[in-house]
């Protein structure tokens, strides 16, 4: 299985952090192969949910070239200019998707994006997520040359005329209470909403559950969208909050004049988003016939702590979606990347499902 055009993922517990062997026997059992990897919030093998393992794949393509990138990124400030280094470096002959994989703490998933589309020719399909620290919020890794490490950023380039790469996304939040207007942020800080401190009107929403802040808000996510667009919103998690500027950091961008309002969701919800998201990924893949699949998911620590012990129900319907003998692998993040829920460009989601199924002819 070990060769230039073999893909191993390793997505495991922060813990593994400090743990570098896993990843030295990984690496000297595949010299030859590309590897990519990241901490997670729980990590996805089949129909399985685990903690404090590694969720591992092995995928050696027959027909597609891979080629694996890294940077730093600093603060979220870095973040677009972390995306275009990346972009220049993945850019070439035959480019048709890249699988990207971010520290999930420092950097601003937005920009990250925009900086690497902002490189590459149109239509190139980029999915992938930010690491994750279960709901601590505190240090997250991503492998850079073997070795877990904060403040990264890595991504494969998949290369060749035959590879096939489709992707879906869903939600399942529902809006509720009144609207907003953000009236004061910064890239991915936000600070008012109605010209009101913004911490302090999300403490109200979430009463006795403010204790447990930045955790808790992963129950209520806000949703934004412009003034005048009928589509969809686009959904933010909380990642940080300052208590002194009575501020919240988000994982993407929450632009001034934007509409606002918290979300919801139920169980049910969910578990069905899940199902909608690997049908939309499955309805856009080739008709030419069956063929070995390779599924990842992503989904949002959010969605897991709402759902509890029903998580693996989440999980278990992406598998009974997935095309037959498919092999199915994935962590639950900070952030999801993936086209946007309309089918546009690649962005990053949040609370969010997205699966990304690759395939070749």
């Amino acid at each position: 299985m070990d060769s230039p055009q073999t893909l191993v993922l390793a997505f495991g517990a922060r813990a593994l952090g400090d743990q570098i062997a896993p990843f030295n026997e990984l690496r000297a059992a595949f010299p030859h192969a590309q590897l990519l990897g990241c901490s997670t919030s729980g990590e996805m093998a089949g129909t399985n949910v685990d903690d404090a393992s590694i969720s591992l794949v092995v995928a050696r393509f027959e027909h597609t070239r891979l080629q694996l990138a890294t940077t730093a990124v600093e603060t979220p400030a870095d973040s677009r200019t972390a995306g275009e280094r990346l972009a220049r470096q993945l850019s070439g002959p035959g480019l048709r998707a890249v699988f990207l994989l971010s520290d999930g703490l420092n950097v601003n998933g937005t920009s990250l994006v925009s900086g690497l589309t902002s490189q590459l020719p149109a239509g190139i399909t980029i999915t992938g997520g930010l690491a994750g620290d279960g709901s601590d919020f505190k240090h997250t890794w991503v492998l850079s040359d073997g070795v877990p490490q904060p403040h990264r950023i890595a991504a494969v380039g998949l290369y060749g005329e035959r590879l096939r790469v489709s992707s879906g996304c869903n939600g399942g939040w529902l809006d509720f209470g009144p609207q907003r207007r953000i009236t004061r942020s910064e890239g991915n800080v936000l600070f008012e909403l109605d010209g009101k401190p913004a911490l302090d009107l999300y403490k109200e929403y979430l009463g006795s559950l403010a204790a447990g802040l930045p955790g808790s808000a992963l129950l209520f996510p806000l949703a934004i969208r412009r003034p005048d667009s009928s589509g969809k919103p686009v959904v933010r998690t909380v990642l940080a909050i300052d208590e002194q500027r009575h501020s919240l950091t988000f994982a993407g961008d929450v632009p001034e004049g934007f509409e606002a309002r918290l979300m919801r969701t139920t169980d049910e919800g969910l578990i069905d988003s899940a199902a909608a998201a690997v049908a939309q990924a499955c309805s856009a893949m080739s008709p030419a016939g069956p063929a070995p699949a390779l599924v990842i998911s992503v989904s949002c620590v959010g969605r897991r702590l709402v759902l509890g012990e029903r998580t693996e129900e989440e999980v278990e319907s992406i598998s009974a979606g997935a095309p037959p003998g498919a092999v199915h692998v994935g962590f639950y993040s900070y952030g999801e990347i993936a086209p946007g829920l309309d089918g546009g460009p690649s962005e990053l989601h949040n609370q969010t499902m997205t699966v990304t199924v690759f395939s070749e002819d």
